[in-house]
């Protein structure tokens, strides 16, 4: 098979759809960002900019036309994200986009305990029923996040109990998707990646690896699904997204999260990036 024609960047305004944008920019690759906000999109040689969002299913069909493969970062929380997820899926097919690399979410499936990975389970079907022809990077929990759950208190609560999980860096989860968006050998067609860092471990365990690598006192306090919630009500959050926080932990205590790969390393040719990498590189 030939090099992928014309690239679409969903999400490059944010973490991974930004990375990968420049990464495919430092390549000399011709894409496409679609972004909600123009005045926040990347700079990038070769690049066009197309206003659409997930709620504007006809900008979207419009933004996706001449894409030949899309990257579709999934969207940020909200309580219609599924909808969300299905019309671009939507626009994606009536548009004529030919291959889609999603980022998904480990153990994604229709009775995963983590809501956001039964909403991943649903985009991924609406791709099957499609005949796209997909990639899904089932990514693990962002390892980036780990030093903002301790929170300003030091202490990361939850109802974990001693599952283990292996979070993975948002940059490792955008080279993985560089790789396999340039890739037009076919190989990564149909595939799902489970894409994780190389070290499983309990909260507890990562608590004391934030304390060894950023010298702050960092514990974990385990918590029943009660006392999350209560512990939780002070951030005024809706309690969609509070249920989507507290189900992450619940998805580590059943063991859905207990999953490491050597993903990062076979297709992005690098192993794992570590907390400490992070931390020093001022990425946390």
């Amino acid at each position: 098979m030939s090099a992928p024609g014309l690239i679409a960047v969903t999400g490059a305004t944010g973490a991974i759809g930004g990375r990968v944008a420049t990464l495919l920019a430092e390549r000399g690759v011709p894409q496409r960002l679609v972004v909600r906000d123009p005045g926040r999109a990347p700079h990038l040689d070769d690049a066009e900019t197309v206003v659409a969002s997930y709620d504007q299913p006809d900008a979207m069909r419009a933004a996706f036309a001449g894409v030949d493969t899309l990257l579709l970062v999934s969207a940020a929380e909200h309580p219609d994200r599924v909808r969300q997820h299905l019309a671009a899926v939507d626009a994606a097919a009536a548009a004529g986009v030919r291959r889609v690399v999603y980022t998904s979410f480990l153990g994604a499936g229709p009775d995963a305990t983590f809501t956001l990975a039964r909403h991943h389970w649903a985009t991924e079907q609406r791709l099957r029923e499609h005949g796209l022809t997909f990639t899904f990077l089932r990514d693990s929990l962002y390892l980036d996040f780990l030093p903002f759950m301790a929170g300003q208190a030091g202490v990361i609560r939850g109802p974990a109990g001693d599952g283990r999980v292996a979070p993975v860096a948002r940059a490792d989860v955008s080279d993985v998707s560089t790789a396999v968006l340039l890739d037009g050998s076919g190989v990564h067609d149909g595939q799902t990646y489970d894409v994780t860092g190389s070290t499983l471990r309990t909260m507890a365990e990562w608590a004391a690896e934030l304390s060894a690598v950023t010298g702050r006192e960092v514990r974990y306090q385990e918590e029943t699904v009660e006392q999350a919630w209560a512990s939780r009500a002070a951030y005024g959050a809706p309690d969609w997204e509070v249920e989507g926080w507290i189900t992450s932990y619940l998805a580590v205590a059943a063991g859905e999260l207990a999953v490491d790969t050597d993903v990062v390393e076979r297709v992005a040719g690098h192993p794992p990036r570590e907390l400490a990498d992070l931390v020093g590189a001022g990425l946390t």
